[in-house]
């Protein structure tokens, strides 16, 4: 299929990516993260979720989900928490840290990206660089912003924690590393969209090397695009979502039959295909709502409903609001912190 369908959902979630923290850490030190749901609002205004990773730029530590799955971080690793988990990084297993970010909302952008010093048990907020001895962990942390409604069939497939190791047949990590904490260090106009650019191709690299070794009989949406049947049954979704598809002409189009199609598809991807080409519909139409000043009429026409009013029905089922309130809400931003 010409059709890059991982490619269209990352168009149609919005993915974006900045870089805010450079974290030093010397002797026994500890950080600690908030959740996604209160990072988003201080971190990333009017993105709905956020995705956070830490690159390590020299030395190693420890990150993990209290009370879920921890990782150990050495020299050009990155690890990610795409569900948006509340983690800590610290210099060996089992730390705790502080998680105030009440100062944050106060910063100019300016400041950014913002440097940490941790020592022992003190945390330090410094300006243009971090004075003292080399610190023993240098860590760049970064976000990536993205949609989660109407439809994000990616992040439910990624894991709560992935640990990308920097290896030396995939050295593209470590490279990334390095040209994080130059460019944030460097502070050159354009420095900016560079780090963020970046930072959504190391998300794409991650999410690649995480299919490519998912084992077989794996089930999630990233196993439906690696089968050769349910993977070319998306992607022709995704090439026409207007299209007036049926199960039997999606059957057809792919060599199985309509019910091989439906069990195939529901059991790899955990939905029948055509509850999935509505849900995308649903994510496409929100793109343009959001991206377009086209009416509510005409872009329930794009994504292939007859009426304003069937897409609006099936808008507000999945999202609890018209498609035109939903609109002016988030025209509107959200409230001052």
């Amino acid at each position: 299929m010409s059709q890059d369908t991982l490619s269209d959902v990352l168009r149609g979630v919005r993915l974006r990516g900045a870089v805010f923290f450079n974290v030093s850490g010397n002797s026994d030190w500890a950080a600690e993260a908030l959740p996604a749901r209160e990072l988003a609002p201080l971190l990333m205004r009017g993105v709905e979720h956020v995705i956070e990773y830490h690159a390590v730029a020299k030395g190693h530590c420890w990150a993990s989900i209290p009370g879920g799955p921890s990782a150990h971080l050495k020299q050009g690793d990155v690890v990610m928490f795409p569900h948006g988990d509340a983690h800590v990084v610290s210099s060996a297993p089992g730390m705790r840290g502080e998680s105030d970010m009440s100062w944050f909302p106060g910063l100019q952008i300016d400041q950014l990206p913002l440097r940490i010093a941790y020592n022992g048990g003190n945390a330090q907020i410094a300006g243009p660089a971090v004075h003292g001895d080399e610190p023993d962990t240098t860590i760049v942390c970064g976000f990536l912003g993205c949609d989660l409604q109407p439809f994000n069939p990616l992040v439910e497939a990624l894991p709560r924690l992935m640990h990308l190791r920097a290896t030396e047949d995939d050295s593209w990590i470590a490279r990334f590393t390095q040209q994080a904490v130059a460019e944030s260090h460097a502070r050159r106009p354009g420095g900016e969209a560079m780090l963020a650019r970046m930072s959504e191709m190391m998300f794409v690299n991650a999410v690649r090397r995480y299919a490519d070794r998912l084992p077989d009989q794996s089930a999630g949406w990233l196993a439906g695009l690696h089968d050769r049947f349910v993977g070319n049954a998306l992607a022709l979704m995704h090439q026409e979502p207007a299209r007036d598809w049926t199960l039997d002409e999606l059957g057809r189009r792919v060599g199985l039959s309509r019910s091989a199609l439906h069990e195939r598809f529901t059991q790899l991807v955990g939905m029948p295909p055509m509850q999935y080409l509505t849900q995308w519909r649903m994510q496409a139409g929100a793109r343009l709502l959001l991206e377009t000043r086209s009416t509510v009429a005409s872009i329930a026409l794009d994504v292939g409903y007859e009426s304003e009013a069937a897409f609006a029905r099936a808008f507000k089922r999945m999202v609890g609001k018209p498609p035109g309130a939903w609109r002016r809400e988030r025209d509107a931003g959200p409230a001052p912190a």
